[in-house]
């Protein structure tokens, strides 16, 4: 499989809230970009939506972001869905600029 990412990443282990047709459930990051957010499924229905909301915040910040993203990529587990690759679709230019800085400091190398 091709490296298909356009920008950096940083790994990201926060707790976050995942916005399924507006009923939150706790989900587990574990990297952000710019761009977007990698997150681990803990309890959620499955649903065939794409879209989701999220509400969370980068360590060492007390600003909460909101954020509206899709769902671009899924990895499966013995036909459970464990990973999901959400992109922004949705987001202020002041939250961008907080995860862009925070990637800038953080990222893998």
């Amino acid at each position: 499989m091709s490296e298909q990412r356009k920008s950096n990443r940083a790994p990201l282990d926060i707790f976050m809230n995942k916005y399924v047709a507006g009923v939150p459930y706790m989900t587990r990051a574990a990297d952000i970009s710019s761009e977007g957010v990698g997150l681990a499924r803990l309890i959620e229905p499955s649903h065939a939506g794409k879209k989701v909301g999220l509400q969370f915040q980068l360590p060492g910040t007390d600003e909460v972001i909101y954020a509206e993203g899709e769902i671009v990529r899924e990895w499966l587990s013995t036909q459970r869905k464990e990973r999901n690759g959400i992109r922004f679709t949705l987001l202020t230019e002041r939250h961008r600029r907080m995860i862009r800085d925070f990637v800038s400091r953080n990222a893998e190398q």
